[in-house]
């Protein structure tokens, strides 16, 4: 959990600033967004081949790979004077991204059953932990006045943490896969490509439409939710980060603390449908509250509800594999989220420049009551044909 917070702390530094970024070398908002629509639409490509990587070559070399592939977007980032530098930093990150569905798959191999959803709570915590305090360091570096904000002091920063998370993997996680299961794994690799598990796995596949619908939701509000700020409320870079701190902490207690009591009463899925609930309720009230301490409110339920469904929803993907094909699993359950997080800005942007400040919540919305339905209405549990 190290490891992964050191790097989600990295990438949260930069994900407030982009925007100011973007702003400042001229680009309008579907552009700004679409910046971010670009890591995701690489790393949709990237994860579910990195899964498949893990299963055969280890976990610890896809982490180690794919956070050299981040220290080299955020030199490229840091050396950024056009709108062309930031989607060559977002492409690399993205393309080389694989450290998440690696994450996952080196939690789900050291837990148990029974303790899977509380594991993958940890990881979500981390993950939160990481975009809780980045954001926070990021505006802190780049600097309270949008116009003179330092940008390159931050991307540096965020090289320097991904090096750290590097050298940790390097010198002190153990592999989570025997010789055994690599070779295992191999001797089943055909069988685990995306298109294969989702033909067979119909609730693997359920819950993966459920995932992409919810997490284009989270991505709209995270896309947006810094250029929101700036243009309603004249927040610059400083503030926009501890705005997003605040979501990210309620979000860090629920995946940390709160999902190791919830899943024992009430189980995988039904804490991922009331996150997802609390999701459109807290959206609901971000859309039409009047003033700031409101729209407050709802974006803290928005935190609390992501923290919910999280852990929930990959700790009910992981159910759906074995110790063969854990990683094709989950990389192929991640990449729900990377093709979630090319939809939600990509259209963000172009929404909140047409149809005002509102509009995207309120489409946040109409993404998440479909995955309510499906979660409530997942087909039974199969055992994967090998």
């Amino acid at each position: 959990t190290w490891i992964l917070t050191s790097y989600i702390v990295a990438n949260g530094i930069m994900i407030p600033l982009i925007p100011y970024m973007g702003d400042r070398f001229g680009a309008n908002a579907a552009q700004i967004t679409w910046t971010l629509a670009a890591y995701s639409a690489c790393q949709f490509v990237a994860a579910p081949i990195w899964g498949r990587v893990s299963d055969r070559y280890g976990r610890r070399p896809v982490l180690v790979i794919g956070l050299i592939g981040a220290c080299m977007g955020y030199i490229i980032l840091a050396y950024s004077t056009s709108l062309f530098g930031l989607y060559a930093s977002r492409i690399v990150g993205g393309l080389m991204a694989g450290n998440i569905s690696a994450a996952f798959a080196y939690a789900s191999d050291v837990s148990s059953t029974q303790d899977r959803a509380k594991s993958l709570g940890m990881i979500g915590a981390a993950i939160g932990i990481g975009f809780m305090l980045g954001p926070a360091i990021g505006g802190a570096l780049a600097g309270g006045d949008a116009a003179t904000a330092n940008f390159m002091r931050p991307a540096f920063v965020s090289c320097g943490l991904a090096i750290v998370a590097m050298l940790l993997v390097l010198f002190v996680l153990p592999e989570s896969r025997s010789a055994e299961q690599r070779f295992a794994g191999e001797a089943h690799a055909a069988s685990r490509s995306p298109f294969v598990l989702l033909a067979q796995l119909p609730r693997l596949r359920a819950i993966m439409i459920a995932a992409t619908l919810v997490i284009s939701a989270q991505a709209i509000l995270e896309s947006i939710s810094a250029l929101w700020a700036y243009k309603r409320f004249g927040f610059g870079p400083r503030d926009a980060g501890l705005l997003l701190l605040g979501l990210a902490m309620v979000a860090v207690i629920v995946q940390g603390g709160l999902v190791r009591v919830l899943v024992p009463k009430f189980g995988e899925q039904r804490l991922a449908i009331f996150g997802a609930s609390a999701y459109v309720i807290g959206l609901l009230v971000v859309a039409l509250a009047p003033g700031f301490p409101l729209a407050v409110l709802g974006l803290l339920t928005c935190g609390a509800g992501v923290g919910a469904y999280q852990p929930a929803a990959s700790s009910l993907a992981s159910r759906q594999s074995d110790d063969t094909n854990r990683g094709a699993v989950m990389g192929t359950f991640q990449s729900s989220s990377s093709l979630a997080r090319i939809i939600g800005p990509a259209i963000s942007g172009p929404v909140f420049g047409i149809w005002g400040s509102s509009a995207p919540f309120l489409l946040g919305i109409a993404f998440i009551v479909p995955a309510v339905f499906i979660l409530l209405n997942l087909p039974a549990q199969q055992e994967l044909k090998t």
